[in-house]
């Protein structure tokens, strides 16, 4: 497809999209409290900001991956940054909590779309085992350093005061980067062939978009509204909508006609199991990423910028014990997920006891990195776990379930921990973080139970010589 002097330029611009997506996601955690003043937020409005991206991301993840098998991978890659970029700035310009959080939903569409091209094009551009371990290698070095920057980034202009108000270039930012992947993505990515034999199961990715939206809104709007009827109304449809999808996609897998999910993926025990460790490790994580930018800032006293820097370590060590998790798993398989989680419970009592105003700064220094250790040990091969049995013909269908089944766990996440906290929080900040605390280690606990039901089979072992 491509001269080998070309395809790290390629990978290089692809790579923008992972990176743009997740500095989205981490440099709004800091910058939540600044966001609530700018647009005169409740609780709510400001979980929603986190909340709809993941919503957005989440219903048309698998949707995003087949657009681009259907109209060509460059085509989707390039229409899916522009349209990123332009809601990004959309977002900047916007004047109240209801315009913001409308853009924050199509942001999370546009990454839904952009971000699958570029794990594809790693499999198209690298087919050595070699070059493809090192591509996907940068990739995972793009996650860890989007991380660190979105944090870094997010205290930075949460604490600039400059023409404009400093939150607002939060998004800003993916401006220039946006328009630079445009023009070097148009000039020098190779398309695609198109295969547009199947058919889009648009009224799959409708029903599960509203499902995802009649659970997500009331979990959040109606505890803040005192549980009125319409809240628990949304959340029983909800209900009855998530039944009426699985049902839709059994059917369409018994017609042949290309399902937005194969259902026939939930007849594997341990992918199921795998799936419910994720669900509520990912409730866990996402949920903890904001709870603590908004508790060191408002309940330690700690300002935006230096809330920033305090995740350094967090990010540094994150990515350094992902590395290490991926060569040790082969030998010790579920066992190094199951140390991780000792390290996280060990970083949250730690939190729990020392985490007083005033606390010494290296204490949030070096309990926050123990999290990126501990997390890093986990988050990164709990794919890996959940894949291991699944038939090679299901892999990419278990993949694309996996992404959105990740997506929609944070969203629920933000929305029920998250709402825990806020609920909390007028009895005192201390305690609300406490309630969240207790919430993040009874996560930690049923995905310490689905560790334990899986087998302990060493992915790859197989490839292993002594």
């Amino acid at each position: 497809m491509d001269s080998p002097k070309n395809k790290w330029l390629e990978l290089i611009i692809v790579l923008a999209a992972p990176l743009l997506s997740v500095i989205d996601v981490f440099i709004i955690n800091v910058a939540i409290p600044a966001i609530k003043i700018g647009v005169h937020a409740t609780d709510a409005e400001v979980q929603l900001v986190i909340a709809g991206y993941l919503m957005g991301y989440a219903a048309f993840l698998i949707t995003g991956a087949r657009a681009g098998d259907h109209f060509g991978k460059k085509k989707v890659f390039f229409w899916g940054m522009l349209f990123f970029t332009v809601t990004s700035c959309l977002c900047a310009l916007s004047m109240s909590a209801f315009q913001l959080n409308f853009m924050r939903f199509f942001q999370g569409i546009s990454a839904s779309f952009m971000v699958p091209q570029a794990i594809a094009y790693i499999q198209i551009l690298f087919t050595t085992p070699g070059e493809r371990a090192k591509a996907f290698g940068l990739f995972g070095i793009t996650l860890g350093v989007a991380s660190i920057a979105g944090q870094i980034l997010g205290g930075y202009f949460s604490d600039t005061h400059w023409a404009i108000e400093g939150w607002r270039l939060i998004f800003l930012i993916n401006l220039p980067i946006g328009v630079t992947t445009l023009w070097a993505g148009n000039k020098y990515l190779e398309e695609t062939p198109g295969n547009k034999s199947g058919r889009f199961d648009y009224a799959g990715v409708l029903i599960l978009t509203l499902a995802l939206f009649a659970l997500i809104y009331p979990l959040i709007e109606g505890r803040e509204a005192g549980w009125p009827l319409w809240s628990i109304s949304l959340i029983i449809f909800s209900l009855l909508l998530f039944m009426y999808f699985i049902y839709d996609q059994k059917q369409k897998l018994k017609r042949n006609t290309n399902p937005l999910i194969d259902m026939g993926l939930f007849r594997i025990r341990d992918f199921n199991i795998g799936l419910i460790a994720v669900l509520f490790h990912f409730m866990m994580h996402t949920s903890f990423l904001l709870i603590i930018a908004v508790y060191i800032q408002n309940g330690l006293g700690i300002s935006a910028l230096e809330c920033g820097i305090y995740f350094i370590p967090l990010g540094t060590l994150f990515t350094m014990s992902s590395v290490l998790a991926s060569r040790l798993i082969v030998y010790f398989g579920k066992r190094v997920l199951q140390v991780g989680i000792v390290i996280l419970l060990t970083s949250f009592i730690l939190q729990s006891i020392y985490f007083r105003p005033g606390v010494d700064g290296w204490m949030v220094f070096l309990f926050l990195g123990i999290y990126g250790l501990g997390n890093g040990l986990v988050l990164p091969s709990l794919l890996n776990l959940a894949l291991q049995n699944v038939p090679p013909d299901f892999t990419g269908a278990a993949a694309g379930v996996y992404s959105t089944f990740q997506q929609t766990a944070s969203a629920l996440g933000v929305s029920i921990i998250g709402g825990v906290f806020f609920y909390y929080t007028p009895q005192g900040l201390q305690i609300a973080f406490g309630w969240a605390i207790a919430a993040f280690i009874i996560c930690l606990l049923l995905v310490s139970i689905m560790l334990f039901l899986l087998p302990n089979s060493r992915p790859g072992a197989e490839n292993v010589h002594d």
